[in-house]
C-alpha cells in the first residue's frame, strides 16, 4: 500500500476558492487521493482567510490549511485558530505566543496518520525566527506519531526552499514550496528520499499578474501610483503536485505537478 497526498499551491481569492471546490473531490477519487493539503493564506480576496473560507476549504475535500505573511490579515482568524483541532496551521518559527499552531498530525482517508509543519522563509520577507531549528523542534514534537511528514515552505527566495529541502532530506516525506505563485520544474524525489518542489505554484487565475488583475498591476508599474490590486477573475488553474509515498518509511516514491483549469 502507498499513500498519495495532493499539495496544493496558494489558494487566490473566490477563483481559487471555487476551483477547489470543484477539482477536489474529482481528483481525490480518480486519482486515490489520501490527503490534501492546501496553502490559503490568500483566500479572501487575495489576502488572509476567514472561518468561513476554511469550513468552505475542508468542506471540498482539502484535510489541513497552511499559511504565510498573510495569517493575519482579517481579524476573525486569530481567536478561530485557537479553537481546538481546527485543521490551520501558521508558520512555526512565529513566536511562541503567537495565536494557533504550526504543525500537527492529522488522519489520512486511509486511516494512515499524516504529520504537516508549516514553515515561513526570513529572505525578502518580515522577521521570523530561525525555520530550520523550528522545523527541528516539530520533527522532534511528531516523532512517533507520524512517519509521513509534509513541510510548508512558504518562502520567497528560491536558495532558501531549496536548502530546506537538503536540510529536510531523509528526515520529511516531502518539502514543498509556496509563496511565489509561479509553479517550479524541479519537481524530484531527493537522494535520502524526500520528494522536493521550490514552489507549487497558484490555484486561482492565471491571466493576472500573480492573481491579481493585469491593468492595477501595470498602473502601478508603469506610473509608481498607488492601484487597488483587485483578484484577476480569467484562466482559473488549480496548480500542486501529487506525493507519493511508503507509509512503513515514511520516504517518497514519486513526485508529479498537477495542474487543472476549470471547466468554465
Amino acid at each position: 500500500m502507498t499513500i498519495r497526498i495532493l499539495a496544493i499551491g496558494d489558494v487566490v481569492g473566490r477563483p481559487g476558492r471555487s476551483i477547489v471546490c470543484e477539482a477536489v473531490s474529482r481528483l481525490v477519487r480518480e486519482q486515490s487521493i489520501d490527503f490534501v493539503v492546501a496553502n490559503a493564506e490568500n483566500a479572501a480576496s487575495g489576502s488572509g482567510i476567514v472561518p468561513a473560507q476554511v469550513e468552505e476549504l475542508t468542506r471540498s475535500g482539502v484535510d489541513v490549511i497552511t499559511t504565510g505573511d498573510h495569517i493575519w490579515k482579517r481579524a476573525q482568524i486569530v481567536e478561530f485558530i485557537e479553537t481546538n483541532n481546527v485543521p490551520l496551521l501558521r508558520p512555526a518559527n512565529y513566536p511562541q505566543d503567537a495565536a494557533g499552531r504550526g504543525s500537527g498530525v492529522f488522519a489520512g482517508r486511509s486511516g494512515c496518520p499524516i504529520g504537516v509543519v508549516n514553515l515561513i522563509g526570513r529572505v525578502y520577507m518580515a522577521p521570523a525566527d530561525c525555520p530550520f531549528s523550528a522545523v527541528d523542534a516539530a520533527l522532534e514534537e511528531l516523532a512517533g506519531e507520524a512517519r509521513i511528514i509534509l513541510v510548508d515552505m512558504h518562502a520567497e527566495a528560491t536558495s532558501e526552499k531549496v536548502a530546506m529541502g537538503w536540510y529536510l532530506d531523509g528526515r520529511a516525506t516531502a518539502v514543498v514550496g509556496t509563496h511565489t505563485h509561479v509553479a517550479t520544474a524541479d519537481e524530484r524525489v531527493l537522494p535520502g528520499g524526500t520528494a522536493y518542489i521550490t514552489d507549487l505554484g497558484m490555484t486561482g487565475p492565471h491571466q493576472s499578474v500573480l492573481g491579481r488583475r493585469i491593468d492595477r498591476v501595470l498602473h502601478k508599474f508603469t506610473t509608481g501610483m498607488y492601484a487597488h490590486f483587485d483578484v484577476a477573475t480569467g484562466d482559473v488553474r488549480l496548480s500542486g503536485a501529487v506525493i507519493e509515498a511508503d507509509p512503513e518509511t515514511g520516504k517518497a516514491l514519486s513526485i508529479e505537478r498537477v495542474s487543472i483549469q476549470a471547466s468554465s
